[in-house]
């Protein structure tokens, strides 16, 4: 197995290290096709994407195409702000990204009630590392992850359980109807052995391997998920960015049919 293209880095527009064209070179050198720049999303008030430096974030990235010859998609890991499903990328912003990515942060500007229903008791659960988690705070979860995938053309959800706690299963099974891929996450633990294995065996949902790399070093390691998937049965057909296939974006689909 060998990873054909990485969506999900990071560069000094939010938490990352290093440049686009660091981030660029160093997946031309290890050998991708195609590389996504998938910054955190407009409500992190600390590490936030700001929206007065999306043009230099789209020059940085046709640059960075141009001088390396790998296509660099200008990405957005947006924050999922509301139990209705709500995300801090509207509409007005899709034709600036490529790429539309969305996951459960925890220091994030929620809307009011959804800091008291996600928020709150999922930092508590998680830091406490508390192993029963209430049905309520997993249904609201889980809710929430199905509303975004309805509601938004979402591509992929970002490292699904890390630090809240959903029914991983109810979500791929809506994931895999509309067409948002599952992200393996190799820089954190989010899923079990046991939560992939059934999303793999009940569902039909599609998976794309990320480094969220923060640094150029990173990009393309994905050495966690591939222990993982040296524990877990996953048909490879299935991982779309992998032995040289690339995804097809729900979100670029979206655009191209207004």
């Amino acid at each position: 197995m060998f990873l054909t293209a990485d969506y999900h880095t990071h560069t000094t527009f939010t938490h990352g290290k290093d440049r686009v064209m660091d981030n660029a070179f160093s997946a031309k050198e290890k050998g991708l096709k195609e590389l996504g720049i998938a910054e955190h999303g407009f409500s992190h008030p600390v590490f936030g994407l700001n929206r007065n430096k999306l043009v230099k974030f789209r020059k940085e990235c046709e640059e960075a195409t141009k001088e390396t010859g790998i296509p660099v998609k200008m990405g957005i890991e947006s924050n999922i702000i509301g139990v209705d499903g709500s995300v801090d990328l509207k509409e007005k912003d899709y034709d600036k990204f490529d790429t539309f990515f969305a996951g459960i942060h925890k220091f994030i500007l929620y809307k009011p009630k959804t800091c008291f229903s996600l928020f709150i008791p999922n930092f508590v659960n998680s830091t406490l590392k508390r192993k029963e988690v209430s049905k309520r705070l997993i249904n609201e979860n889980t809710k929430t992850f199905i509303n975004v995938i309805k509601n938004n053309p979402v591509d992929m959800i970002t490292h699904l359980n890390f630090c809240c706690f959903a029914d991983s299963l109810e979500v791929a099974k809506v994931a895999s109807d509309y067409g948002t891929y599952i992200e393996l996450n190799s820089k954190k633990t989010h899923l079990t052995d046991e939560e992939l294995n059934e999303i793999a065996i009940k569902t039909k949902v599609n998976f794309l391997i990320s480094s969220d790399a923060h640094s150029k070093d990173r990009v393309a390691e994905i050495s966690l998920v591939e222990k993982l998937l040296s524990r877990v049965e996953i048909d490879k057909e299935r991982i779309h960015n992998i032995d040289g296939r690339l995804p097809n974006f729900r979100f670029t689909a979206f655009k191209e049919g207004k």
